[in-house]
């Protein structure tokens, strides 16, 4: 630990030397409000007059160099010991940074840790240790430590995390940190926009800047050309740092890019500084990765930096290029080796001699070795801490505080399911200023100087009608017609400590979010051990029974997201349970799904008036809708209503039904459900998604695993069919549960 720290504390003296020569910092003036704060068209080319302009070549301080190839020399060794750890088989898994370090030790020498924020992928090791990332932190991460920083061995090595340096946990997927990073430059140009909230977010500061990287290969997914079309719209302080090393995993990148270079194809971006450099060079590398920050910092835009940089070993330990890579090739590499390349730089330069840079060596080699020593010995996490941190410990929405239901006052005219959301919405924005509301047409409109001129569009189904009106267009605004755009920012958002209320205009839709829903948002506490959190609300129109919805605006697939842990889901079937659980949404502090049935938008049957601005429903509690002793029925949604139509045509028949309305799904109130089926011996669980896989079985299986010795007939689901949903109404009525479905299960299982 000693040689450790004494190494770090020459990485630290020297990377803050460095940022001394980087340019000085310019508080940037406040941008003006406006409704989509779009750049003029721009005529001249990405690396205009308004771009810093490269200054004369000048060699470092020698102090400077001896740094790089320290935390150079560092991130490779380190590499090296976690391949000789894993032939060992002291560690489970091992990718490396190998060939990247020169350009990430000079973008960490000019960026700020702790002050900046970093969304490095899983090649940045020599980033992480430029900017304090120590090597037994590192060796802790390898060998799953409890210690470990990154992720407390929770995720595997090279999935960079660091609080106090601002390194953001990172995951597996490539390309989904592009849109968080995005999401987190955004909390900073907001804050800029609303003056309070500078003190309510993370680590404000006006020139900061937000880094992310990638490799070639990522440059092919939609969610990269999503986030530069983001950061170029808004002109945020984001700078992208491709590392291309000519390779995802086997395929060259001529088969992954049109044209083979990236760069080429990004530079009609307007606003987007980019520069191309040799990233095996540390003194190219620095002076580009100096402009490009510079230019951020001046807010003039993002800033994409194309490295070429090399891969000495395979992908991973799981890979061998040897396979796919002929040896001239990888020859050829081998002599742009930028830790060699640099040693012999230094020497030729006189700027040490060999027996000097042998000492750093050896040195280091030293401190990996105790290093590696330190973190073998190292406690593993103990296996009862696995269920922590899947949500939040200190905000607990099903707890009684959640829940005031009972000191319930009503005022006012009734109202629908989507004045009382709106309702909610207004009151949980004016009590609470991180709230931001962005999403597909949830604007009144876009261009505000038309606002008093027309009507507003408010969403399609005017949920958010009038609160860019009364919030602002800081606050209030439309998204590009991307999903995962939408998703991905609020997650980097959130992140900062605002609390983005985002809407999906139709669940049906909602899937090219999938990867940042189920691998990101409801993993990021969980795989951070808490040390990173984004409790985001996803309104989410649902379901059917539209009379035309058809197949693509009907869908119903929520034991797709129950089943997901970490991400809470709610299901409203009335006004006011609507704004009770979504008052609980916003104020809790885990990602929540919030769905709202079309359908049941606007229906007079299940409109309420008013409740006081603090009316919270705790999620986890049912509601018995209809009591009775013959049969249970346990449901949600839609299917609320007709569950209570068919129970009174029971009744005539003189079956008496109970109704127990879920509310919240994930979680859900198996002790209401318990009570119920132990009272009556004979339960149905009815719901509008699909029978088979759907959310009823899980339900079904627990009632008949747990609740066996009393019950009188066999579980019955009342469910869609296992097709989808058609236009033509008289094909819709046979594939969605009707009442006389429900009434006929009643009848049947009655009789039983």
């Amino acid at each position: 630990m000693k040689n450790d720290t004494k190494v770090l504390k020459l990485v630290r003296k020297s990377a803050e030397e460095a940022t001394v020569e980087a340019p000085q910092k310019t508080a940037a003036p406040s941008p003006q409000p406006v409704a989509v704060p779009m750049p003029a068209p721009q005529n001249a080319s990405p690396q205009s007059a308004s771009a810093p302009k490269p200054a004369k070549q000048k060699l470092p301080d020698r102090k400077i160099l001896l740094q790089m190839y320290r935390s150079m020399y560092l991130s490779r060794r380190i590499d090296d010991k976690e391949i000789q750890l894993k032939a060992q088989n002291k560690i489970y898994f091992q990718i490396s940074g190998a060939g990247h370090e020169a350009v990430l030790v000079a973008a960490g020498a000019v960026l700020k840790p702790g002050y900046d924020w970093f969304y490095p992928y899983y090649r940045d090791r020599a980033l992480c240790l430029q900017l304090g990332m120590t090597p037994t932190e590192q060796l802790l991460s390898a060998v799953g430590a409890e210690d470990d920083p990154n992720s407390h061995g929770r995720q595997m090595p090279s999935h960079w995390g660091h609080k106090k340096l601002n390194i953001v946990s990172q995951s597996s997927p490539t390309g989904t940190q592009l849109l968080q990073a995005v999401g987190c430059a955004e909390a900073a140009y907001r804050a800029q926009l609303v003056p309070e909230l500078q003190k309510l977010i993370k680590n404000f500061h006006r020139d900061e800047v937000v880094y992310v990287s990638l490799g070639e290969g990522t440059s092919s997914e939609g969610e990269f050309w999503e986030a530069l079309n983001t950061a170029s719209n808004l002109k945020l302080p984001v700078v992208f740092l491709l590392e291309d090393n000519g390779y995802a995993i086997s395929v060259p990148v001529e088969v992954q890019t049109a044209g083979g270079d990236v760069s080429k194809l990004v530079e009609g971006f307007p606003s987007l500084y980019v520069q191309r450099c040799d990233g095996t060079d540390p003194i190219e590398a620095l002076e580009t990765m100096r402009r490009a920050v510079q230019y951020c910092r001046e807010r003039k835009g993002p800033a994409f930096v194309h490295a070429k940089v090399i891969r000495p070993y395979s992908h991973s330990l799981s890979d061998d290029e040897k396979l796919y890579r002929p040896d001239e090739e990888r020859a050829s590499d081998a002599e742009r080796d930028p830790v060699k390349r640099f040693g012999t730089f230094l020497i030729e330069e006189g700027v040490i001699d060999q027996d000097g840079l042998q000492q750093i060596k050896d040195e280091i080699d030293r401190s990996v070795t105790e290093a590696a020593d330190i973190a073998l010995a190292s406690s593993q996490p103990a296996p009862e801490t696995v269920t922590r941190y899947v949500f939040s410990e200190d905000v607990d929405p099903t707890s009684k505080e959640f829940d005031t239901e009972d000191e319930l006052e009503l005022s006012g005219n009734a109202g629908t399911m989507v004045d009382l959301i709106n309702r909610c919405l207004h009151t949980e924005m004016a009590r609470d200023p991180r709230i931001v509301v962005f999403g597909e047409d949830v604007a009144d409109c876009s261009r505000d100087r038309y606002l008093e001129t027309v009507k507003g569009k408010g969403g399609v189904f005017k949920v958010t009608a009038n609160l860019q009106r009364k919030f602002g267009s800081e606050r209030v605004y439309n998204s590009p017609l991307a999903e995962a755009n939408i998703v991905g920012r609020a997650i980097g958002m959130a992140t900062r400590g605002l609390k983005p209320v985002v809407e999906i205009q139709f669940f049906d839709y909602i899937w090219p979010a999938m990867h940042q829903i189920r691998n990101e948002l409801a993993l990021l506490r969980w795989r951070s051990a808490n040390d990173w959190k984004a409790p985001v609300v996803i309104r989410v129109p649902i379901g059917g029974y539209l009379k035309g919805g058809a197949i693509y605006h009907s869908q119903s697939g929520v034991s797709t997201f129950t089943q997901i842990p970490g991400l809470r889901v709610v299901y409203p079937s009335n006004a006011l349970d609507a704004n009770g659980l979504l008052r609980t949404a916003i104020r809790a502090d885990d990602p929540v799904l919030f769905l709202e049935h079309k359908h049941l938008y606007r229906q007079a049957y299940n409109k309420s008036q008013y409740p006081p601005d603090d009316f919270m429903i705790p999620f986890g509690k049912a509601k018995v809708v209809r009591a009775g002793t013959d049969v249970s029925i346990i449901t949600y949604g839609a299917l609320v209503q007709r569950s209570l139509v068919a129970a009174k045509q029971a009744e005539q028949e003189g079956i008496r039904v109970e109704i127990i309305d879920l509310r919240s799904l994930s979680p859900y109130d198996w002790n209401a459900i318990a009570e119920s089926v132990k009272k009556t011996g004979r339960v149905i669980v009815a719901h509008e998604d699909s029978q088979s896989f759907g959310y009823g079985a899980e339900l079904a299986a627990r009632i008949a695993n747990e609740l066996f010795e009393y019950l009188d007939a066999p579980v019955r689901r009342v469910c869609a069919l296992d097709t989808f949903v058609a236009y033509a109404p008289q094909l819709e009525d046979a594939i969605l549960p009707q009442v006389a479905d429900v009434a006929k299960a009643i009848s049947d299982l009655h009789a039983y």
